[in-house]
Parts: C-alpha cells; structure tokens; sequence
C-alpha cells in the first residue's frame, strides 16, 4: 500500500495515509480536525535500492564546479 502525506488546508496539521487499492482521495478527512479539506505533498521514498550508490571518480584539481573540469 503507498503511503501519502497530506496537509489539511483547514488547521495546517501535516499526516500520512496509507491509500488502498480503490480508495477515493475525497473520503480522506484530517484526523485532527475532520476537514476534507487538503494538499497532497510531496514525499521521499522509505526505501533504498541496494548497491545503488557509486563512486565517482575523483577529479584531479580537487573538485569540479558544474563538470567544467571534462571528468563529465
């Protein structure tokens, strides 16, 4: 089931609901204040693909500044 994060634009108070399959993002109400009135935000993802993170070669000045140095 995804999860999403919402903001009730009634009371400003930030929460997370797990969707179903065919659920209707109108039934959502806030669980402070019952508005069904909300912003649905943008989230990171909770979890990580393994081994998906690689070196880059180093650059031999020390650092590049937007791949001006050609190791891009």
């Amino acid at each position: 089931m995804p999860i999403y994060d919402y903001r009730c634009d009634e009371c400003g108070k930030t929460y997370d609901i797990f969707h179903k399959v065919r659920e209707v993002e109108e039934d959502i109400q806030c669980p402070d204040c019952g508005s069904v009135k909300h912003t649905r935000l943008l989230s990171a993802p909770s979890f990580a693909l393994k081994n998906s993170v690689s070196e880059a070669p180093s650059c031999p000045s020390g650092g590049c500044c937007g791949g001006s140095c050609g190791m891009n």
